[in-house]
């Protein structure tokens, strides 16, 4: 009851996690009519917060969308560990303020084709960024 305001005014697309084939019809689907409406949509490809970078797990849902919607995919690299995890509620962890955020844009991409090299494109750009910040612990290789 409390934060259900406060994340409807966030336009979510929520996502069950259990049925990927439902998961991936709400995100096209809620995610289309968001972009027509101009909003910009932040996918987090590997389903949730995780502390490590497992590109095997990198879903292309955020390239599928934009190409289905015909506008660029924005390339982020973001590195949050200092905000850990909380016991009852995940988002809820305690920041310890001793560690560094590290974000970055990157350039706009025009999804072509089936998408795939534009995937791969994210995919290193966020690897690459991780490098350099001195950060290559967070990527599974």
């Amino acid at each position: 009851p409390l934060f259900g305001p406060v994340a409807t005014a966030r336009y979510p697309i929520v996502v069950g996690r259990e049925n990927p084939r439902e998961d991936l019809k709400t995100v096209m689907d809620k995610g289309s009519e968001y972009l027509q409406k101009g909003f910009c949509i932040i996918i987090f490809p590997q389903k949730t917060r995780s502390a490590i970078f497992d590109k095997s797990s990198f879903n292309s849902l955020g390239i599928k969308l934009a190409k289905k919607n015909n506008v660029p995919v924005i390339p982020l690299a973001l590195v949050t560990d200092a905000w850990g995890n909380g016991k009852l509620i995940k988002e809820f962890g305690k920041i310890d303020t001793n560690k560094k955020v590290y974000f970055e844009f990157g350039e706009p991409l025009t999804v072509e084709g089936n998408g795939s090299e534009q995937h791969q494109k994210v995919i290193d750009f966020i690897e690459n960024n991780f490098k350099k910040w001195g950060r290559s612990d967070l990527i599974k290789y």
